[in-house]
C-alpha cells in the first residue's frame, strides 16, 4: 500500500512499540492501543538481547542464529532513533567445568566461541559471584533496561506523531491496516483466526533491589542473572499454558536456589518478583506478516526473545503496510507457514 496509511497497533509491548515507531517514520497514520498502561511481558522481561546463548542454550531456536543475529544487528539503528541505551559489554556463562565444556561444544557447533575469563576477571565483572564457578565470555549478546527502554520508545512514537489510546482494540474499524502485538491476550482470536496457534507461557522473575550484580549479564545453569539500575534480575521460569501473572512462591523456588548457587550473598536476602506471561507458536519465531483475514498484519509469539527480536518484527511490518520489501527473512516468521498441506500425502 502506499505511504500514509491509517494503522491501529494493539498492544504496546517491545513489538508494538517498534512496529509503532517504524511505521510512523514510513509516513502512515499510527494509532497504538493499550489498556495495561505498560503492565506487560515487556515490562517484566530482563531485556536481554542474546542471539548467541538463545541459539546455543534453548533447543527451539538452535537452528535459528542467523535470523536472531540479523534481529540483533538492526538494534543499533533502533536505538539511536529512539534513545534506547544498550549495553553490549557481553554475557557471560557461568557454572561448572563439565558444564561450562558443554557450552563450548554447542558454540563451536555454531561456529563461535566464547573466552574463558580468567578469575580475578571474573570477580571484578561479577562481585561476589560463587567462588567455585568459572565462566565464559561472549561479547555478542547485550542487553537493555526494560522500562527505560519502552518508555523511549513510546516517547519517541509520540513524537514521531503515534497517538495513544488507553483501551483495548476490538477490530480494524475504518482503519486500512490493523497490527496484532498484544502477546498472548486472546481478544482478538475472532479477527486472526492465527492466534489460536499461540501457547501462553507464564514466566516469573525475581528482582535484588539491594545488588548490583557487577557489569555483565550471566547464563547459568537454569538461570540468569541480569544486573540493572533496579537490581539484579534472577530469572525466569517457563510454564507452558498457564496464563496468570500471579506470583506462586512454589516456582520460584529452583530461581531462588539457584539465585543462592551464583551469588552466595543471596541465600536468605529479601527479592520482589513479578510475572508475566508470552506466547509461543509451535516454532518458537514469532508470526509477523499478513493474516488470513484482510487487512490485519500479525506480531506476536515471540517467546522469550521479544526484545531481540522487536526490530526485525517491526521491518517486517511496515514493509507489508508499505509495500516494500519485509527482506530475507519474512518467509520464516509467515504466520501461514503453520497452515498445513499436503505434499506427498502427507501433512507438512
Amino acid at each position: 500500500m502506499s505511504r500514509g496509511a491509517e494503522v491501529i497497533v494493539a498492544g504496546a509491548g517491545a513489538l508494538g512499540l517498534s512496529a509503532a515507531l517504524a511505521l510512523a517514520d514510513a509516513g502512515c497514520s499510527v494509532s497504538v492501543w493499550d489498556p495495561t498502561e505498560g503492565s506487560n511481558a515487556s515490562a517484566v522481561a530482563a531485556g536481554m538481547l542474546a542471539p548467541v546463548f538463545e541459539a546455543a542454550l534453548d533447543a527451539e531456536t538452535t537452528g535459528d542464529l542467523d535470523l536472531l543475529l540479523a534481529a540483533r544487528n538492526l538494534w543499533p539503528g533502533l536505538a539511536a532513533r529512539a534513545g534506547v541505551e544498550v549495553d553490549r559489554s557481553g554475557t557471560a556463562a557461568v557454572g561448572s567445568e563439565a558444564w561450562l565444556a558443554e557450552v563450548r561444544a554447542r558454540l563451536t557447533r555454531l561456529g563461535l566461541r566464547g573466552a574463558d575469563l580468567p578469575r580475578a576477571m571474573l570477580d571484578d565483572l561479577a562481585p561476589g559471584i560463587a567462588p567455585d564457578l568459572q565462566a565464559l565470555l561472549v561479547r555478542e549478546d547485550w542487553r537493555l533496561e526494560p522500562g527505560p527502554a519502552l518508555r523511549a520508545l513510546r516517547q519517541a512514537a509520540r513524537a514521531a506523531g503515534v497517538e495513544f489510546r488507553a483501551e483495548a482494540a476490538r477490530g480494524r474499524g475504518q482503519a486500512d491496516w490493523l497490527v496484532i502485538a498484544t502477546g498472548a491476550g486472546p481478544g482478538l482470536i475472532d479477527v486472526a483466526p492465527e492466534l489460536r496457534r499461540l501457547t501462553p507461557i507464564k514466566g516469573q522473575i525475581l528482582r535484588f533491589s539491594d545488588v548490583r550484580g557487577g557489569r555483565v549479564s550471566l547464563r547459568g545453569e537454569g538461570a540468569y542473572a541480569v544486573p540493572g539500575s533496579g537490581g539484579l534480575a534472577v530469572g525466569a521460569t517457563m510454564e507452558p499454558g498457564l496464563d496468570d501473572a500471579r506470583i506462586d512462591p512454589v516456582a520460584l523456588q529452583p530461581l531462588v536456589r539457584a539465585a543462592g548457587r551464583l551469588f552466595p550473598a543471596l541465600e536468605g536476602a529479601t527479592f520482589a518478583a513479578a510475572a508475566g506471561v508470552r506466547a509461543a507458536t509451535p516454532d518458537g519465531l514469532p508470526m509477523a506478516g499478513p493474516s488470513a483475514a484482510p487487512g490485519i498484519i500479525l506480531a506476536v509469539g515471540a517467546r522469550r526473545n521479544g526484545w531481540l527480536l522487536a526490530p526485525l518484527v517491526a521491518q517486517v511490518v511496515t514493509a507489508c503496510v508499505t509495500g516494500r520489501d519485509p527482506g530475507p527473512y519474512a518467509p520464516r516468521l509467515d504466520p501461514a507457514r503453520f497452515e498445513t498441506s499436503r505434499i506427498g500425502g502427507r501433512a507438512r
